[in-house]
């Protein structure tokens, strides 16, 4: 894959955006509103997650704000689109919740690869509650590999809030932080990602999206030509003599 595409510069129109160091933070910015998703918004982060299989300078992605729903055909094969791009992107992404985050919101945290909350956080799968099926943007084949299928039943059918430290229990959340530190936490957790073996992560992260699919037999020979590709980069090479030499690896991706 080529990656040569820069998104430093990148002007985003419906959310906050910004890239430094190779961490890249999207904060959905209209807290008036609480947030909602709109069209143009859901567009636009499915054009960017899917633009970013081709950024040179974003190895990991950090998503924060809290948010909400509507629907349609067109509409909801859109929002759908955003959980796709979101799992086929190779950057881990690293969602930042504080407060409620419901509907497509709670979806967007469910699609993200790690979630950091604050003991404030109340997650909801609210489709129900407007009369629409708890199935939505991949809901029923997400959030039972999260929280188990009984729990996450329950959670669609009644599109009841699910509260931070149950969410932390029942591993939804990662980690539990104080308002004031969330995002910063998720932020720091997304640079430890991009000073890492960013091509390693990438197959780990789509290793670990394939072999849902998988029986037990065919999982580990795809992880045998995972790793056979990833023994062949100079990432494996520059951690190779750096343990032969006793010191930290210094990865660059490659």
């Amino acid at each position: 894959m080529n990656r040569d595409q820069r998104y430093a510069g990148y002007e985003a129109r419906n959310f906050l955006w910004r890239a430094e160091d190779g961490v890249a933070t999207i904060t959905l910015n209209r807290p008036e509103r609480k947030n909602p998703l709109t069209f143009a918004s859901y567009a636009e982060l499915r054009d960017l997650f899917r633009g970013l299989v081709y950024a040179a300078d974003v190895d990991a992605v950090v998503i924060a704000g809290a948010m909400a729903m509507p629907e349609l055909l067109a509409f909801t094969r859109m929002t759908g689109d955003v959980v796709k791009a979101m799992r086929a992107c190779p950057q881990p992404v690293v969602a930042a919740v504080d407060g409620v985050c419901a509907g497509a919101g709670a979806m967007l945290a469910l699609a993200s690869d790690v979630r950091y909350g604050t003991p404030s956080a109340r997650v909801a799968f609210l489709f129900t509650r407007v009369g629409l099926a708890g199935a939505d943007m991949g809901a029923c084949a997400l959030l039972p590999r999260v929280v188990g299928h009984g729990r996450a039943s329950e959670l669609l059918y009644s599109g009841r809030s699910m509260h931070a430290d149950e969410a932390l229990a029942w591993g939804f959340f990662n980690r539990l932080c104080a308002p004031d530190a969330v995002l910063r936490e998720a932020q720091a957790f997304a640079r430890v990602l991009a000073g890492g073996p960013t091509f390693g992560h990438a197959m780990t992260k789509k290793m670990l999206h394939q072999e849902w699919a998988m029986g037990l037999d065919e999982a580990i020979e795809a992880e045998a030509e995972a790793q056979a590709i990833c023994m062949q980069t100079r990432d494996f090479r520059r951690a190779y003599e750096a343990f032969a030499a006793k010191r930290a690896p210094v990865f660059e991706g490659d």
